[in-house]
């Protein structure tokens, strides 16, 4: 009997994975994204051992710029800029991804308990979802911090509850879509339990624009974390946030461009690219958008 070589198979979600960024790569601007996040994470996972301490203070070279021994300069107390941005880009993702997972697990939550369970728990979940979204980002995060006090931790909770309301806005439509179909009916009229319902039929279905949302989300929060800290109520100093950084440099635009430069080109690169990967996304798991960008315009400019 002769015997036959079997390559292993990739487990179905890795195979998936790795499919999912070849198609992000594809294109111009997921490319770019990739490109730009990737740089971004080697940055915050080996740059702080790479680069100079960030609270480390050379008075005689303050307000200093790029050189060869501070590539991007110093601030007013002649810390290197460099190692302040390295470090301040650790600090930006330490808020916004934790914050956006806090958002998606409340979101998740609340959503699916409006629309699976719908009556009087729905209406409940609409009116904390309605009284969140009456405030802006921004001043509800600026009210929560006024009243509990700024630290690392609070600013990563309060930007978590700001943007749970999405999510759960999301999630309880496409569950009250889902559990009207004809399979999710039949499950139930099966026997089928709530919990196999939810795990099996709704939970895989509303992973998608959960993802969409996050990658947007995410360089939205790195842009609230970075304002609270410039406006004194979010990250406190002498912590290097890139809000910090830019405040203590306007104060000082005129003797000194560098921290003003660097930390807004450090918040525009980084939520160039998590804007890109959202819209890369989009356009790959959308069903809708992915169907309309395969057909293409009609022909003769017919809409």
């Amino acid at each position: 009997m002769a015997a036959t070589d079997r390559t292993p198979e990739r487990p179905p979600r890795l195979a998936a994975s790795r499919q999912l960024l070849r198609d992000i790569a594809r294109r111009p601007t997921g490319l770019v994204a990739l490109v730009i996040i990737t740089v971004l994470v080697v940055a915050v996972t080996v740059g702080p051992w790479l680069v100079a301490d960030p609270s480390a203070q050379d008075i005689p070279r303050r307000l200093e710029g790029p050189s060869a021994d501070h590539w991007f300069g110093t601030d007013h107390l002649g810390r290197d800029l460099l190692a302040r941005i390295v470090v301040g880009a650790r600090i930006a993702l330490g808020v916004a991804v934790p914050a956006v997972v806090i958002a998606m697990a409340l979101g998740l939550a609340l959503g699916l308990a409006a629309g699976y369970l719908g009556g009087r728990v729905d209406s409940f979940v609409i009116v904390i979802t309605d009284t969140l979204q009456a405030f802006t980002a921004v001043v509800l995060a600026i009210l929560l911090l006024a009243l509990i006090g700024g630290s690392l931790t609070t600013v990563v909770i309060v930007i978590g509850i700001t943007f749970a309301p999405g999510y759960a806005r999301v999630v309880r439509a496409s569950v009250l879509a889902i559990k009207k179909d004809v399979f999710v009916q039949a499950e139930r009229s099966l026997g089928a339990t709530s919990g196999r319902i939810i795990t099996v039929h709704i939970l895989p279905n509303v992973l998608a624009p959960m993802l969409i949302l996050m990658a947007i989300d995410l360089p939205v929060a790195v842009t609230i974390e970075a304002g609270l800290s410039f406006l004194g109520v979010g990250v406190p100093p002498p912590t290097p946030s890139w809000g910090v950084i830019l405040r203590d440099g306007f104060d000082r635009v005129r003797e000194a461009p560098w921290p003003v430069i660097w930390a807004g080109l450090s918040l525009m690169v980084t939520t160039l690219g998590f804007t890109l990967l959202g819209e890369a996304l989009r356009d790959r798991l959308d069903p809708r958008v992915r169907e309309a960008t395969e057909q293409g315009p009609a022909p003769g400019g017919a809409v």
